[in-house]
């Protein structure tokens, strides 16, 4: 499903830089065990040391939410904006699935800068002495940073969809959405996000379902493999607006907020 994009994005088309080749760190990654989880769609143990959370049982054969991922949004201090960049770049010597990670960063739309999306597994478990931040210069370029515990697709199946395999980047267009569903309606705006509008050229898209953390209920990452494929599409759903069709209403009928920003990718 392509989300409720900006159209004004398309207008400063010609501004818009391209991405970079990157590279990138989550924060402080939890442990990890590769045991997968047989039971509740979420779980959450918690001891004086130790907090567990595991995956959603696996869901329809095209969207099953197996594993589980850590979304980081965070916001740079005051001219700070590059050096969180550049640590964000930095890989993480205890991440539990080196290299599984993406990290895009804000062109327009939303308040944060960078947004760190890691596969930690099946399970991910966090530890009471887990590693301090590399250094008080890295802690101290974000002045305010979010959490949050998702399920969602296998590895291969979200790097396909990201294009990390592709040794594409450069090029690609990605719309980062973060929704909260209205009551009772959760599984009526999964099926909306999961379903793709006719002639959209999106190249692939993730949705991630909230486990623990912020407040709210999926985060969905749409990725267009140019430019002129993201207009394309722009174009479609301006006119599909103004028949009256397309998913603009259908989103709204299931979602009391929502969140959409145009980024580059900027690891890997």
């Amino acid at each position: 499903m392509k989300p409720i994009n900006s159209i004004f994005a398309i207008a400063l088309l010609a501004t818009l830089p391209a991405g970079f080749s990157y590279a990138q760190t989550s924060p402080a990654a939890p442990k990890t065990s590769t045991t997968k989880p047989a039971a509740p769609a979420s779980t959450s143990t918690t001891s004086t040391a130790t907090t567990t959370t595991s995956a959603a049982p696996a869901a329809p054969a095209s969207s099953a939410r197996t594993d589980v991922y850590h979304v980081h949004f965070t916001h740079a201090a005051p001219g700070k904006a590059a050096a969180l960049g550049d640590f964000m770049k930095q890989p993480d010597p205890n991440a539990p699935m080196p290299g599984h990670a993406i990290v895009l960063r804000h062109q327009d739309g939303d308040s944060w800068d960078y947004l760190a999306i890691e596969h930690m597994g099946t399970k991910a478990t966090l530890d009471a002495a887990r590693p301090a931040p590399a250094s008080a210069a890295a802690r101290d370029a974000s002045d305010w940073h979010t959490d949050t515990y998702v399920s969602g697709p296998a590895w291969a199946d979200f790097a396909k969809a990201m294009g990390i395999n592709e040794g594409a980047g450069k090029s690609a267009v990605y719309i980062a959405s973060v929704y909260r569903a209205i009551p009772g309606h959760r599984e009526q705006l999964d099926g909306v996000l999961k379903t793709q509008s006719p002639g959209d050229p999106v190249a692939g898209t993730v949705v991630l379902q909230h486990l623990e953390g912020a407040a709210w209920t999926f985060v969905s990452v749409a990725r267009y493999a140019t430019w002129e494929d993201f207009v394309k599409s722009e174009t479609n759903a301006a006119a599909e607006l103004a028949k009256g069709t397309g998913g603009w209403a259908a989103l709204r009928d299931h979602s009391s907020y929502h969140t959409d920003t145009l980024a580059d990718r900027i690891f890997p």
